[in-house]
């Protein structure tokens, strides 16, 4: 589960960003001003920040600022208010590595996120075959076998399949899913995923009432298990 830091010190603020992330899948830590913010970025390695440019004690320029100075090489997203278009300048000379203006769509936010952690990911490596249970896959040929015999998947079930098994016990919510393999331009509802995960578990589950493999995240989404 990959861990987010919101260093904000406006409380709706707070409790909004943490909400979403939250509902995401994320684990979350929240400072609420610079120097708590910078204290918590250098001790719990956060996999992506979200900072604040205004904050008390310490502004968020200068917290990016001391982590990149201090080696920290965590994604670090700004929010800067629409006003402050030097501050997004200068923060990404800093060493930020995105920004949003406030108020922001937290779809677009949420986006942004996974799009950071995804570059930021150490398991680059692409995921060309892979077995779990009786299951045989080679994503490279897209060829699937269960208990040695052949197993009809469409290109699209093959997707799904290498995108929870890259994230293999995180949980993936169905947002993620539509964004990753369906993509945005395509508009496809929440429950095109239901049904492509229900078709899924027919295929490679041995009892698909009980899934084993890929199971249900109530309210979030689904993990997958080896």
């Amino acid at each position: 589960m990959a861990k987010v830091l919101i260093i904000e010190d406006e409380p709706n603020m707070v409790v909004g960003l943490k909400d979403s992330c939250e509902y995401e899948g994320y684990e979350v830590s929240v400072a609420r001003d610079g120097k708590e913010g910078l204290e918590k970025a250098s001790t719990e390695k956060p996999d992506i920040i979200l900072l604040d440019v205004m904050l008390p004690l310490m502004s968020g320029l200068d917290v990016c600022r001391t982590l990149r100075r201090r080696g920290i090489e965590t994604p670090i997203l700004m929010l800067t208010a629409r006003s402050e278009e030097t501050d997004k300048v200068v923060g990404l000379e800093v060493g930020a590595d995105d920004y949003v203006t406030k108020p922001f769509s937290i779809k677009e936010l949420l986006a942004r996120i996974r799009a950071h952690l995804r570059r930021a990911a150490k398991e680059v490596v692409e995921v060309e075959n892979f077995s779990f249970g009786d299951v045989e896959l080679n994503f490279k040929k897209y060829v699937a076998r269960k208990g040695g015999n052949t197993l009809d998947l469409s290109p699209r079930e093959f997707e799904i399949l290498r995108y929870l098994i890259r994230r293999r016990g995180e949980i993936v919510t169905r947002d993620q899913l539509l964004d990753e393999v369906w993509g945005y331009d395509s508009n496809p509802i929440t429950r095109t995923v239901d049904n492509h995960i229900a078709r899924l578990r027919q295929k490679i589950e041995a009892d698909p009432s009980e899934p084993q493999h890929i199971v249900t995240v109530h309210r979030l989404g689904y993990r997958f298990i080896e």
